[in-house]
């Protein structure tokens, strides 16, 4: 079978442009945290952000690589979320609902269909990107649970808090307020995460 023949192609135009609006969303959401001051939050998003483009990428690549010499149109039919508000807590809560939808049911159902039509390449992308979803998931699932809680600076026992914008360490139950050495905000603060 011609991969432009193929439900996968139509699957690959789909995961592209779902890739692509979360990367969107999730810059909204990166801007969301930096305008609350929560730089060291707004970083860790970007990195996802930048995780998302590069998934963008491999799918946009995979098409490329088509049988068609220019991929003029790929129509296709999808939902796609607007559930997002102009709200930083919701918006993780419901990125970590998004990334679990796409690390259990649709890219699972993807890569089976690229296997069944005989593109094993293709089904091991979605395969490797399910990894990255599913460790995204459990990022967001992270942080809305410490921001809800209000464990993202403050914890029951002693920790290392360390300022990402000079490096400097102090052991404390609860974070700075303003660095003692560089007088960054709290938002600057490393975020203690599960390994």
């Amino acid at each position: 079978m011609k991969l432009k023949d193929s439900k996968t192609y139509t699957n690959l135009a789909r995961s592209y442009a779902g890739e692509c609006q979360a990367r969107t969303r999730y810059e909204f959401l990166e801007y969301g945290a930096r305008m609350n001051g929560w730089k060291y939050l707004a970083e860790l998003i970007d990195k996802v952000v930048y995780n998302e483009f590069n998934h963008a990428r491999m799918f946009y690549t995979f098409i490329q690589q088509s049988e068609e010499k220019q991929v003029e149109n790929i129509d296709i039919a999808a939902g796609y979320p607007f559930k997002e508000k102009w709200d930083v807590l919701e918006n993780l809560r419901i990125a970590a609902e998004d990334e679990l939808d796409e690390a259990t049911r649709i890219y699972p159902e993807f890569a089976a269909t690229a296997k069944q039509e005989g593109f094993p390449e293709i089904a091991a992308l979605y395969e490797n990107i399910i990894q990255v979803e599913t460790c995204h998931h459990k990022l967001f699932s992270e942080l809305y649970q410490q921001m809800k809680s209000g464990t993202m600076y403050k914890k029951k026992e002693k920790v290392k808090w360390k300022c990402a914008d000079c490096g400097y360490e102090a052991t404390a139950k609860e974070a700075w307020q303003e660095c003692p050495l560089c007088k960054a905000k709290q938002g600057s603060v490393m975020l203690i995460l599960p390994s």
